[in-house]
């Protein structure tokens, strides 16, 4: 049994009814969406945000309804559109190994298919009149357009601080992760401090991830689909990077922020970037991060009663920190 099949085991169930559930709600009147929308549906990823939506509302209340269902398949309709309009933006042709709606169908088509996953995704709210879940994922919507946008605007600057770089993963990747637990939490009947509190583990959860997915990127990952150096060829100062410059002299602050703006497809340039980053202690100050948000995450599930499903979301959180991809 993988990790992930172990996680899921307390909601087997739920996760099989939510695949009809999640099919019905991408059907459609016109046979080139129809299409499109199976192609997504054959290639999604180990659905980690439903898994968080349904591990939380059970972890509260055992008897998963009808509203955690709607919540799952909203948070995963708006996610599966903003990784669309991603690939769109960052020109990328390949997604978790297999050609993006962008390679495949080109970027007019792909924009007008994530609007309307989005509208799918705003119109199952309105007509199971879950207004509240609308509210938490229309907001976590906005903080991830808004992280985009900061971390394009900083890229051009190349003057990113820490305090900017956790803004703009809190916005951009934890933002959505806050909305899952915060959802599960919702569609459970839990009260406002409940769900504010979960959604402060899922947004702990969310920062833990990204420094892990930035993590990656300096360590040898071409086989498994991220290439080692993609970030700095992408020219994105991540935690490791910025660190280091932080406490670097003004001559290799200098060199290194030279390589990222004007040698950033250079293979051996970006890998004298990674060797500076590795030698200079940028891997494990950001390890320790990571690790500062894990246990702020668990810290809050522990105070929770004891369940299948807690035990589950707290392997699902160590599954964050030590994943290979």
């Amino acid at each position: 049994m993988s990790a992930t099949d172990k996680i899921k085991a307390p909601i087997k169930e739920e996760m099989e009814k939510f695949e009809p559930f999640f099919r019905s709600s991408m059907q459609t009147e016109v046979p080139l969406l129809n299409v499109i929308m199976n192609y997504i549906i054959r290639r999604k990823g180990k659905q980690m945000r439903p898994m968080f939506v349904f591990l939380t509302s059970k972890m509260l209340k055992n008897d998963v309804g009808e509203s955690t269902h709607t919540a799952a398949a909203l948070i995963e309709l708006l996610h599966t559109a903003t990784l669309i309009h991603d690939d769109v933006v960052d020109e990328a042709y390949e997604r978790r190994g297999f050609f993006s709606i962008n390679a495949l169908w080109k970027s007019k088509i792909s924009v007008l298919v994530g609007d309307y996953l989005l509208s799918k995704g705003l119109l199952l709210a309105v007509d199971n009149n879950e207004y509240d879940l609308l509210k938490i994922v229309s907001v976590a919507v906005k903080e991830m357009s808004e992280g985009e946008l900061l971390q394009i605007q900083q890229s051009r600057k190349l003057s990113i601080t820490e305090d900017i770089y956790n803004d703009i993963i809190r916005k951009k990747t934890a933002a959505l992760i806050a909305a899952c637990a915060a959802c599960g939490a919702k569609s459970s009947g839990a009260d406002d401090e409940m769900v504010e509190k979960l959604r402060m583990f899922g947004e702990y959860v969310g920062m833990a991830f990204q420094i892990k997915d930035d993590l990656l990127d300096y360590q040898n990952n071409g086989s498994i689909g991220k290439p080692s150096g993609n970030d700095i060829k992408e020219k994105k100062l991540t935690l490791p990077i910025i660190h280091v410059l932080k406490n670097a002299s003004a001559t290799d602050r200098k060199r290194i922020l030279g390589i990222v703006k004007r040698h950033n497809k250079n293979k051996h340039k970006v890998q004298e970037v990674i060797n500076f980053v590795i030698e200079n202690g940028g891997l494990e100050y950001s390890t320790n991060k990571m690790h500062e948000y894990k246990s702020k995450a668990l810290d809050i599930l522990a105070e929770m009663p004891e369940s299948e499903s807690k035990t589950s979301l707290e392997e699902l959180v160590n599954y964050v920190v030590v994943r290979k991809k």
